[in-house]
C-alpha cells in the first residue's frame, strides 16, 4: 500500500515487494496527483527487478503504452475523493476478476464504510496556482478527468459583460 508513486518506487529499489503481491498506489488520480500522473517509473522498475510478470499493480493513476504485466489503472472513484481504494490496507486481498471485468477487495461493504468513516483526505500537493485549481475542479477519471465549475457556481453566477463578450 503506497500513497504515491515515489514510495512504491523506493520499495521496488529496496526489494521490499515480492512475487505474488498486489501493489496499490493511490492518491495519483486526477485530483490526488493532481493530473493523473503516469506510473512509468515504478512499472519499469518492477520489470527491471524481474517482477513484471510476478506482481499486479492497482492505481487511481494511469499507465503508458509501455506498461507490462497485470496493471489496473484509472480506478474511480479515486482515493482523494474517498473512493474504496482509500479504504484498502496492507494485507487486504485484491481480486482481479478478468473474465467479468471486475476489481474487488475482499471486504464487506460495512468494513469499507467503517474504514472510510475515519478516513481523512491527505493535504493537497499544491495549495495555490494552476495545479491547485485543477485539483479543485477536476472530475473523476470515469468522466474523463475534465474540469468543470460546480453546478452550484453556475446556478448563482451572473454573466459578466465586457468588450469581449459584446
Amino acid at each position: 500500500m503506497f500513497d504515491n508513486e515515489e514510495a512504491a518506487f523506493i520499495a521496488v529499489e529496496k526489494s521490499i515487494i515480492k512475487a505474488g503481491e498486489v501493489i496499490v498506489i493511490r492518491y495519483e488520480g486526477p485530483k490526488g496527483g493532481p493530473g493523473m500522473r503516469e506510473m512509468l517509473a515504478v512499472t519499469a522498475a518492477l520489470v527491471g527487478a524481474g517482477l513484471g510478470d510476478a506482481v499486479a499493480l492497482l492505481t487511481d493513476g494511469r499507465f503508458s503504452g509501455a506498461t507490462h504485466g497485470l496493471m489496473a489503472g484509472h480506478v474511480a472513484p479515486e482515493a482523494a475523493n474517498g473512493g474504496p481504494i482509500a479504504a484498502v490496507a496492507d494485507g487486504d486481498i485484491i481480486v482481479f476478476d478478468i473474465p467479468n471485468r471486475q476489481l474487488n477487495v475482499e471486504l464487506s461493504a460495512a468494513d469499507i464504510q467503517k474504514r472510510l468513516a475515519t478516513w481523512k483526505p491527505p493535504r493537497p500537493r499544491y495549495l495555490s496556482g494552476v495545479m491547485a485549481k485543477y485539483a479543485l475542479l477536476v472530475s473523476s477519471a470515469s468522466l474523463g478527468a475534465v474540469t468543470a465549475l460546480p453546478a452550484s457556481f453556475s446556478e448563482t453566477a451572473q454573466p459578466v459583460l465586457n468588450a469581449r463578450t459584446l
